[in-house]
């Protein structure tokens, strides 16, 4: 399965050791938005899209990339993040708005995957950030997990 995966990684490259790890089990190439024109995606079997969360959405880069995107035709897709606060419901709301680009594209959105990420924003920097270390092996590990996971529904489902 051809796979590239689209990232940008704005503070501390949190964002990008995750798509590294996916990349590796996904035998996939990483690129960030300014460097790979929409229309290459066309030649992918699966396309993987991420950004670090600011202000409950993926960084505006990767969602204006998405706003580019020619339309396709059930093209498969998985979306993921750093961000500073974790859990599901949390990502399913930061996710809404790429997912919703990428549907009304005619992308699938096969999975979702989130860690918690350094974060120095604002005031925390005064204090060293929260979640320092992080991403670490464990959360690099998972990353690896959730693309396993997508090679194999994805199989059974062909």
């Amino acid at each position: 399965m051809k796979t590239i995966i689209v990232v940008y990684s704005y503070h501390h490259k949190n964002t990008e050791k995750i798509a590294h790890a996916m990349a590796g089990k996904l035998n996939a190439v990483v690129q960030y938005p300014q460097s790979v024109n929409p229309d290459e995606l066309q030649a992918y079997d699966l396309v993987g899209l991420g950004a670090g969360i600011d202000s409950g959405k993926h960084y505006a880069p990767i969602l204006q990339f998405a706003e580019t995107l020619p339309a396709v035709k059930d093209k498969k897709a998985f979306i993921f993040s750093t961000s500073g606060l974790g859990g599901k419901k949390k990502m399913f709301r930061d996710h809404k708005a790429l997912r919703n680009i990428l549907t009304a594209k005619g992308y699938c959105v096969v999975d979702e995957f989130s860690c918690v990420g350094l974060n120095t924003n604002s005031f925390l920097k005064h204090f060293g950030g929260i979640n320092k270390d992080r991403p670490n092996a464990e959360d690099l590990r998972n990353a690896a997990d959730f693309s396993e996971k997508i090679i194999q529904n994805i199989s059974l489902k062909q």
